[in-house]
């Protein structure tokens, strides 16, 4: 027991200090649009976009739907003018799906957390209790597992997961919510108290991804429930998906 403990001492704090760090270079994250004028008659990036979240209808103004992007890194790897570019940055959380839409005009928009701001702080919006569905998508269930850990230690920010929806504040969804699972999302969804807030976690759960469009119906929990809080990435970085959770957490009454 004492060689447990003085092994457990030498290890010293494994939860970062540094909150919301840009990723490190060698990361991909998710593209953004820059002030950079396009190559003239180039349609690369929309070409390439397997989820078609790239629109070049109007000259010399791309759009670039995050909450389409899966962050395969095609369009910037591909972009000869550096009109989109990786953006490293982890506060990716956006309050509106109209937010996800990156442009020159409004490369980034405004973080979650910066428009949700609470009035005035309350006892009980120090805390969120948060039920998880996932509807398909292990990887972005792996990230959320990933918060939880002693690095990112997402507990310490009030945010806690639930196994009863009966006891949550927060529904979280996971995957492109196909039919086969929409029953079992609004049966959750139901047996929570109001008032409830509804977080689409990761690409697929935002617009179907990858799958949205096919013979699933599988277009995002958004179609089915009014969501408060969207986290773009596939999956998102366990510090985005922080961020999203504090954007929650100010949001309750």
């Amino acid at each position: 027991m004492l060689e447990l403990l003085g092994y457990l001492l030498k290890q010293g704090i494994a939860t970062s200090r540094d909150n919301f760090p840009d990723l490190p270079e060698h990361v991909r994250g998710l593209p953004i649009v820059t002030d950079k004028d396009c190559a003239e008659a180039c349609n690369l990036c929309a070409d390439l976009c397997p989820t078609q979240a790239i629109d070049l209808s109007e000259a010399n103004n791309p759009k670039l739907d995050l909450g389409k992007c899966i962050a395969c890194g095609l369009c910037t790897d591909a972009c000869p003018s550096d009109t989109l570019v990786n953006d490293r940055r982890t506060r990716t959380a956006r309050a509106s799906r109209e937010a996800l839409i990156s442009t020159r005009e409004n490369p980034a928009q405004t973080a979650a957390t910066e428009e949700t701001k609470p009035s005035k702080p309350g006892l009980f919006r120090r805390s969120l209790a948060v039920r998880v569905v996932s509807t398909g998508c292990s990887a972005c269930d792996m990230e959320l597992g990933a918060s939880l850990n002693p690095i990112f230690d997402m507990e310490r920010f009030g945010v806690t997961v639930v196994a009863s929806p009966r006891y949550a504040d927060a529904l979280v969804v996971t995957g492109p919510v196909p039919l086969g699972m929409r029953a079992a999302l609004l049966s959750c969804y139901e047996a929570m108290s109001s008032p409830k807030l509804v977080v689409a976690l990761g690409t697929c759960a935002i617009s179907g991804g990858l799958h949205g469009g096919g013979y699933s119906h599988s277009e995002g929990v958004d179609k089915i429930l009014p969501v408060d809080i969207y986290i773009p990435g596939c999956p998102p970085h366990p510090w985005s998906i922080i961020d999203g959770m504090l954007a929650a957490k100010s949001l309750k009454t």
